[in-house]
């Protein structure tokens, strides 16, 4: 009798056990940006597109209940590393996705990917990652750091300007941006300027460029440090005199500040919110609608990054296990707001690459426009170093 009732008893647990639903599988996605000092507004358009990708998605990315954990690197590479251990050791992310600056991207870049988790860049590309330091771990969908000032090296050439002046704040992307410039530029460079990162005071630089009388000057400047020398530039007279050239410095994020004393202005992106698509113009569309704001390359870039990871987990059902989803993400599943979109071999994208200005568009809104394709289908010049293990 007693193993009769203690075997009920089991078959009892069992079937009570087998009533209780099982709990739906989650994703947790850590997601870091600048979102503090000068320069936070381009990590607030990063991480505004990746909630908007995620909202789009009905709160499910690939059909898993998502969470997003948003950190602020602060812009302090120390602080960075300090808060990706905390995701990955105390919140155990399934994935890291962000990072606007590349310093912040040097710090945290080699803990994540030797940790073996799926890291999402959406803006910071500096050479060494895209080159030997690739790793099948990391996707991007931004750019790699030179290609944008590419853009602005081969313009520069085609309006023949012999003779410019190159400035970048002094860290990798700066040290990015002049070599990008420099690959496609056939002048003289009469001048290379770096600036602390995060300098707002520009007059000597621009007293040294008013000296030199060069044909243009170029420069990557982004966030605060481009408001305040778009606007510098104007007070000292050297717009109209001097032709001034740009990526990452006059933009969605920087233009409510400059308005009218950048308009005209050009730069070189891969984006731009005329770009004829429908996932770039129901982008735009829905991102004003929810955030009030015009959207910059940065919301974009955010943007995709979550619809890639949305349309990888499609592909595998939802399995978020490396082996199934790295191929997946390779395969570039999802509909870019860029339109043209694939991973080259060290898994940046190839993409095309545009001229684009800086205009009124109605008020007082000013956004950029794509007013001539540069590149077709481009991949960076560090792809051929990319050897994956």
């Amino acid at each position: 009798m007693k193993r009769f009732l203690s075997a009920l008893a089991a078959t009892a647990m069992v079937g009570a056990a087998a009533a209780v639903p099982a709990k739906a599988e989650s994703l947790k996605i850590g997601f870091m940006a600048t979102l503090s000092g000068p320069p936070a507004v381009l990590g607030q358009h990063m991480r505004d597109g990746f909630l908007l990708g995620v909202e789009e998605a009905g709160g499910k990315l690939g059909g898993l209940e998502t969470e997003v954990i948003v950190v602020d690197d602060e812009l302090k590479p120390d602080a960075a590393l300090t808060k990706v251990q905390g995701l990955l050791e105390r919140d155990q992310v399934d994935m890291m996705a962000g990072v606007v600056f590349s310093n912040v991207m040097m710090a945290v870049y080699k803990p994540v990917i030797e940790s073996e988790t799926i890291f999402i860049g959406a803006n910071a590309g500096p050479s060494p990652i895209a080159g030997r330091g690739c790793s099948p771990y990391f996707f991007s969908t931004s750019w790699q750091n030179d290609q944008n000032h590419e853009v602005m090296g081969r313009y520069a050439g085609q309006q023949g300007y012999e003779r410019v002046i190159v400035m970048a704040p002094n860290y990798q992307a700066g040290k990015d941006a002049i070599a990008g410039f420099k690959r496609h530029y056939t002048g003289e460079i009469v001048d290379e300027i770096y600036t602390k990162l995060g300098q707002l005071d520009f007059s000597a630089e621009l007293a040294r460029i008013a000296d030199a009388q060069p044909d243009a000057i170029f420069t990557f400047m982004p966030g605060g440090m481009g408001v305040n020398l778009v606007k510098q530039y104007d007070q000292a007279g050297l717009k109209g005199a001097i032709p001034f050239l740009s990526s990452f410095t006059v933009d969605e994020t920087t233009l409510p500040a400059t308005k009218t004393t950048a308009e005209g202005l050009f730069g070189g992106a891969q984006w731009a919110p005329n770009l004829e698509n429908p996932a770039n113009a129901k982008f735009v569309r829905d991102f004003v609608g929810k955030y009030g704001y015009a959207p910059s390359l940065y919301a974009a870039q955010g943007y995709d990054a979550a619809r890639l990871i949305d349309g990888a987990l499609t592909m595998t059902d939802g399995n978020k296990s490396a082996d199934a989803l790295l191929p997946a993400l390779k395969s570039a599943p999802f509909e870019s707001v860029r339109g043209d979109f694939s991973f080259n071999t060290n898994q940046f994208p190839i993409q095309d690459f545009y001229l684009v200005q800086a205009v009124k568009q109605s008020g007082d809104t000013y956004v950029t426009q794509a007013v001539e394709k540069v590149f077709d289908d481009k991949g960076d010049a560090y792809a051929g170093s990319c050897r994956m293990n």
